[in-house]
């Protein structure tokens, strides 16, 4: 199967939409031609018609928003637990008699080397058994490492489940690209995507907050029971609202159920490829490292959303060192020091879901195009992106001098912004650009951004020790001057990059 360009795979809301998506992604189809005989095959199950309320695209506004917004609550657990024990370190260490500073930092961060290898497992399973299966078995596993983290004994078992609560928490990240996807057309995906996405900038702010206060009042362990019993209850939420919404999952339960009603064993889904179970979880396992290793697209805007996301890990991890060490900070206290990064992320959030749906519909009638193009989502990003290096710079040599906390905060707002605004922007033209396999995109963009933010931490401290905190986020700063230039250049070339058979990638 070879991968097209969005420009011809997306195309107005219709019931088929799904369908058609498919048939455009195989190699040398005309979106614009007839469909050939094999596609007009008695034996093909499709769609009962463009109303067809069991086509997801056609759920009632209510039906679609309590998915999205479900989905977006079971989201938010997993950057919250990332983050929430970055206060409990220290507790940890003098419990565990472990004074190891390196392990004392990768045991917050390796919650993230699990959202590395839980795509590349979770993915191929949802395409195969369905989203709303693997939303529920990682929910499930969450709770059950989360607790196991709470009972932990040493240091080495607390890392390794850790570990494995990233692994399975990470499903909602990886593939609820796809769900949203699979319910909102391209004129409402902004919206949808930033409803998405707010958890995933909301959960690393809230996180070390309520962990400063609680690591205080209760201890280290209680910051895991907290995460598991809030956990737990919203997994019950999404056991009651979430629905499949995968149109290849549907379509293929829809022609078992007509095989056995109507005794016709030839019947089969019109999005299915005639590959074995292993087939297509091979297929699937290997699609999120085609698209980031062959794909220039994805390539590229994985390497400068994976840096973007880092740096927030980073100022996480190093923020208790400057405000409790340089600001004398309480313990307690110290976790308020995330509330800047909190503003900068909701003013982001904010500006976007305002402006992006719009912004693109604008766009496709400025241009006079039928349907929206993935690049339309870039101005945003090309006006946000500046917005990290300067509040990188003002963070670092106001830290340096010490000048009053309020000043560097201010900083962090800045970075807030830019990088909420770069992240849901990206995740727009990856999901708008990659359509059916948006998924595999998402999982693309979650492995290398999270090896960045679990690696970035590692050597945080050491690069401050040796440049300070001025030039060391001024090497932060400069790298991403230097990044700003990708939305620009995927303004005017991506849509030639997409189309451009060299780049075709085949699954």
């Amino acid at each position: 199967m070879s991968l097209r360009s969005s420009s011809e795979v997306d195309g107005p809301p219709s019931a088929s939409t799904d369908a058609r998506d498919a048939e455009k992604a195989q190699p040398g189809t005309n979106p614009l031609v007839e469909p050939t005989p094999k596609e007009k095959d008695a034996d093909m199950v499709d769609w009962d018609g463009p109303n067809d309320p069991e086509n997801p695209q056609n759920w009632s506004d209510k039906k679609k928003w309590m998915n999205v917004g479900t989905l977006a609550l079971i989201t938010f657990f997993s950057p919250l637990a990332s983050s929430i024990f970055a206060p409990g370190v220290p507790q940890v260490q003098e419990e565990f008699k472990d004074y190891d500073e390196t392990k004392a930092t990768f045991v917050v961060s390796v919650f993230l080397l699990g959202y590395v290898a839980g795509p590349l497992l979770l993915v191929p399973l949802a395409d195969v058994f369905g989203r709303v299966t693997i939303y529920h078995l990682g929910n499930l596993g969450f709770i059950i490492f989360t607790v196991a983290c709470a009972v932990s004994t040493n240091m080495d078992m607390l890392i390794g489940f850790r570990f494995l609560a990233g692994l399975v928490s990470s499903a909602p990240m990886t593939v609820g690209g796809g769900s949203v996807v699979d319910i909102l057309p391209p004129q409402k995906r902004g919206f949808g995507i930033m409803v998405w996405n707010l958890p995933l900038v909301a959960g690393p702010v809230v996180g070390p907050v309520v962990g400063g206060f609680l690591a205080q009042a209760a201890g280290w362990r209680w910051l895991f029971w907290l995460v598991a019993i809030s956990g737990g209850a919203a997994a019950l939420a999404a056991a009651v609202v979430l629905r499949e919404s995968n149109p290849a999952v549907l379509l293929k339960r829809k022609a078992a159920r007509l095989r056995k009603t109507t005794g016709n064993p030839n019947l089969r889904s019109k999005l299915d490829q005639g590959l074995t179970t292993q087939q297509l979880l091979a297929r699937a396992v290997v699609r999120p490292s085609k698209l980031l290793f062959l794909s220039p697209v994805c390539g590229l805007f994985c390497l400068y959303n994976a840096f973007v996301y880092a740096i927030i890990y980073l100022f996480f991890t190093t923020f208790p060192f400057l405000f409790e060490g340089v600001y004398h900070f309480s313990e307690g206290m110290v976790g308020l020091s995330y509330i800047g990064t909190g503003i900068g992320f909701m003013a982001g959030m904010l500006t976007y879901g305002m402006t992006s749906d719009k912004l693109i519909q604008r766009l496709t009638k400025k241009y006079g195009v039928e349907r929206p193009k993935p690049e339309y989502r870039l101005p945003l990003t090309i006006f946000a992106s500046p917005f990290i290096p300067a509040g990188l710079f003002i963070y670092g040599w106001t830290a340096e001098h010490h000048v009053h906390w309020a000043v560097p905060m201010l900083g962090t707002v800045l970075v807030g912004f830019g990088f909420t605004m770069v992240l849901s922007s990206i995740a727009n033209y990856m999901i708008d650009t990659f359509t059916i396999y948006a998924a595999s995109a998402m999982g693309a963009i979650t492995v290398s951004r999270s090896i960045f933010a679990a690696t970035f931490p590692l050597f945080a401290l050491h690069m401050y020790d040796a440049l300070g905190y001025g030039w060391g986020n001024s090497l932060l700063g400069f790298i991403a001057v230097a990044g700003c230039g990708i939305p620009p250049l995927f303004w005017f070339y991506g849509e030639r990059l997409r189309t451009n058979p060299r780049f075709q990638i085949k699954f």
